[in-house]
């Protein structure tokens, strides 16, 4: 997918935290250890660096959703890590976003701290983001 694709999809998914735009997307890309996801109508962007694996983002197609594409974006997000060298991968994820949190519950995640008002919403509230962790299979063999 390229960056205006990605970027048109996570502002149909998100308010907040805030969409990101084509050239947050197009320089995202270009890091260092940065991997993209594609499945059916959604994408995950993950990153690796030092041993450690981030879930940058997942967006799944609103239209598309409850079908199983986020929970195999995730899954893959954790073999792709791995592959790259990841003992262990965080996120962070808005304490307000049920659908997301239960999600990452039912692949493993586990919740390890919590950032207060680390989002904004549009209308400006401050909302807590939770930081989830994730061993992966390659820490414990």
């Amino acid at each position: 997918m390229r960056a205006e694709a990605l970027a048109e999809l996570h502002a149909a998914c998100f308010t907040t935290p805030r969409p990101w735009n084509e050239a947050e997307f197009r320089d995202l890309m270009r890091g260092p250890g940065t991997f993209l996801l594609n499945e059916n109508r959604g994408f995950l962007l993950g990153r690796v660096i030092a041993g450690e694996a981030e879930l940058l983002t997942l967006a799944v197609d609103p239209k598309g959703r409850r079908n199983g594409t986020g929970r195999a974006l995730v899954e893959r997000f954790a073999q792709e890590a791995e592959a790259l060298g990841a003992e262990s991968a965080f996120l962070e994820v808005s304490a307000e976003n049920d659908a997301a949190r239960a999600l990452y519950a039912a692949t493993g995640w586990k919740e390890s701290g919590r950032r207060k008002g680390y989002y904004r919403s549009p209308d400006g509230e401050r909302i807590d983001a939770l930081v989830l962790t994730l061993p992966l299979a390659r820490a414990t063999s």
